[in-house]
């Protein structure tokens, strides 16, 4: 019933005084001495009968736990935000802490760093991904001397690692194999054996790629990486003009890669005053933008993996172009013609009409010049 007024004075629904200052508790009408008794909402700042802790120590009122806060199925304690578990349950940040964050499909898991499912799916796959360390022998397809060996790490949604790695066996046939690797939370690297540039154009399963894409595969903050044969080389001193057109134009080559890594991929000045070591077969540290620690290869590890199949091509292009007019470079083409410089690389290419993937790239990026 509502309070009684009396000569300006309201009777406390609680004690029964007289009172000129009241407050509100839920509904009811109290003096403030009464009003004490009765915690204050956290968060609507009025005081209620029914309260409920919250995972700070705070108190809210009923009509806030059941509209603005939930309750966390750990502690039973009410929160703002809550998070998933691979059990279905809903924890707050607090309690979230007791948990791992799996690295398959992000949701929380109590005993390892994957879930059961992702875990399933993970040892499923295990009959069709390799180790890392595998190296079968590689089959060459295509006419040298120049031969590409694609390396394409892939993310993949969690519970569809398998399927994915069925279809893109089911596309590569005896081209490539895919293999584990420690950068990749839930995915594989696809590796192919030695491609020429011109057989890759034609036959490489372009059709894979987009596939892939549609059942949720992409290559975010992952690599891409290219091997080169040694034997594609004329001598020492080709190698040096290559490694050095590509040092001398490496703002051009990181657009045209879409990432710029100091981690995994980084191009240093030390490594471009060290060329002609490199050339005459040193081996340097391997997580550079050119690898040479390889025996029969030279790996390009500058470019960012995608899915997309015209940033490949344009990649496989980069690789193949950048050997085929390091080879005859001379002298006289630096000193005269300005042979180190990218706009001269871009005009070759203009001439050699094989390689319009890689110049519709550079049009696109706005690097063809």
């Amino acid at each position: 019933m509502p309070a009684t007024i009396i000569d300006d004075q309201i009777e406390c629904e609680q004690c029964g005084d007289q009172v000129s200052e009241t407050c509100l508790v839920d509904s009811y009408t109290m003096c403030t001495v009464c009003a004490d008794d009765y915690p204050i909402c956290e968060h609507c700042d009025r005081r209620s009968e029914d309260t409920f802790e919250t995972v700070d120590g705070g108190n809210i009122c009923a009509h806030c736990a059941r509209m603005i806060y939930m309750l966390c199925d750990h502690c039973n304690l009410f929160a703002r935000d809550l998070r998933y578990t691979a059990d279905g349950t809903e924890v707050c940040d607090s309690c979230a802490d007791d948990f791992w964050d799996c690295e398959g499909c992000g949701d929380l898991t109590r005993f390892a760093s994957l879930c059961e499912e992702c875990e399933a799916d993970d040892n499923n796959s295990s009959d069709l991904i390799e180790r890392y360390s595998y190296k079968p022998v590689p089959r060459f397809h295509g006419p040298g001397p120049v031969f590409l060996g694609l390396e394409l790490e892939l993310n993949t949604p969690s519970g569809e690692k398998r399927d994915c790695a069925e279809m893109a066996l089911r596309h590569l046939g005896s081209l490539g194999y895919l293999k584990e690797d420690c950068s990749i939370d839930c995915g594989f690297e696809i590796v192919t054996h030695p491609m020429s540039y011109d057989w890759a154009m034609d036959h490489f399963p372009w059709g894979m790629l987009s596939d892939l894409a549609d059942d949720g595969a992409d290559g975010f903050e992952n690599g891409m990486h290219i091997h080169i044969s040694r034997d594609a080389f004329d001598s020492p001193s080709h190698v040096y003009r290559w490694m050095k057109f590509l040092h001398r134009n490496a703002k051009q080559v990181t657009i045209l890669a879409r990432r710029t890594s100091e981690q995994w991929a980084a191009f240093y000045e030390s490594d471009r005053r060290h060329i002609k070591d490199y050339a005459k077969g040193f081996k340097g540290d391997r997580y550079r933008a050119i690898n040479t620690q390889n025996d029969h290869t030279f790996e390009l590890r500058v470019f960012a993996s995608t899915v997309e199949s015209r940033e490949v091509k344009a990649a496989l292009g980069l690789s193949a172009a950048s050997v085929e007019y390091s080879r005859t470079l001379r002298v006289s083409d630096v000193v005269h013609r300005g042979g180190w410089t990218w706009w001269a690389f871009v005009s070759w290419l203009r001439e050699h009409p094989e390689y319009a993937p890689l110049s519709r790239e550079l049009e696109e990026l706005a690097c063809a010049s």
